[in-house]
């Protein structure tokens, strides 16, 4: 029996969790969940964004379900994404942005996997006061961490029977940073020949990619890029409501929805599962269950293609409850 632990988040993560779980259930598969609050909900009752009690789940199961947390802004609080990320190292947040049947946007066919270096750049949140009017933050590179990404994101195109990985940077005036992550790449893709390799400068990488998604593959890139970035591909597939994400590390996975808490429309039965549940199918793969994961994918699919039942933000009317139905006739 595998246990996975599962954080409900805040906003409208507590009803998408509970959608995403009733369909994880209906698979009957030998796994339990520890279900626990973050974020401003374990605040309010704890005085802590991650209780201890969360922190010893995870060691102890290794594997995380998470639903969006609010981080409060402006007010000391360190980002609850970025200590996970950085207190675990789970250096690859690997983020597929692949199109579904019948979602309007002006692409069809979108089929892009970012690996983000996920422990380092500017998402340290190192910065020095030098003055009232002036503040210096540090961007931190490092062989180590550029050449473990690197590697995989080539190792997952040959696993995955990909073509090409494509480097992202802003070398031409970060000469030193971005520079020793290009250099990393190209030392790296010479180990690879059976895979194509490239490299393009960030702004020029944005350009192509609202031209033409559908030269590019497995992309790879610091942290803050991946960020921009990943968030730029799921604009191409319907927005961050159906982008899922995971964070890998040698001994620890968390697979979440990358989108935010909305608060604005929380309790209201109307919140779209797909990111967390599309995660879902990523951490169950990662576990041993692919067939599990495919069975949920093509159910997907299948509600998709019928268009008979969304919720408001894919064009419908469907409540959450109803989404997830809809689905678990499916499988």
């Amino acid at each position: 029996m595998k246990t996975i632990t599962v954080l409900r988040g805040d906003g409208i993560g507590p009803e998408i969790t509970e959608a995403v779980l009733r369909i994880l259930h209906a698979l009957k598969l030998p796994l339990t969940f520890e279900v626990f609050d973050a974020g401003m909900n374990a605040f309010a009752n704890c005085g802590e964004l991650i209780p201890q009690a969360v922190h010893d789940s995870i060691k102890k199961n290794r594997v995380v379900l998470k639903a969006p947390i609010t981080t409060p802004i402006g007010k000391g609080f360190r980002s609850v994404n970025v200590q996970l990320r950085q207190r675990y190292d789970l250096y690859a947040n690997i983020r597929p942005a692949h199109s579904l049947p019948k979602i309007k946007t002006p692409f069809c066919d979108v089929d892009i996997v970012i690996f983000r270096e996920n422990t380092e750049d500017l998402y340290t949140g190192e910065e020095i006061v030098i003055s009232d009017d002036e503040v210096h933050a540090i961007k931190k590179i490092t062989r180590h961490a550029s050449e473990r990404i690197i590697r995989a994101a080539f190792d997952y195109a040959c696993a995955k029977g990909r073509h090409k990985v494509t480097c992202v940077h802003k070398a031409n005036i970060l000469k030193k940073s971005d520079g020793l992550f290009l250099s990393c790449f190209q030392e790296i893709a010479q180990a690879y020949p059976m895979i194509e390799s490239e490299d393009l400068i960030v702004d020029n990488a944005c350009m192509q990619l609202v031209m033409d998604p559908h030269r590019f593959d497995v992309m790879v890139m610091p942290n803050l890029y991946g960020d921009l970035l990943s968030d730029l591909t799921s604009g191409l597939i319907g927005g961050l409501g159906v982008l899922p994400s995971a964070n890998i590390g040698n001994d620890y996975a968390i697979f979440e929805a990358v989108h935010g808490s909305a608060p604005d429309i929380a309790g209201q039965n109307c919140a779209n599962p797909l990111a967390l549940l599309l995660a879902s199918c990523f951490m169950l793969e990662h576990i041993g269950y692919p067939k599990e994961a495919k069975r949920i994918t093509d159910a997907i699919d299948k509600v998709l293609q019928e268009e008979k039942v969304r919720t408001k933000d894919l064009g419908g009317t469907a409540t959450t409850t109803q989404f997830a139905d809809a689905i678990l006739a499916c499988l």
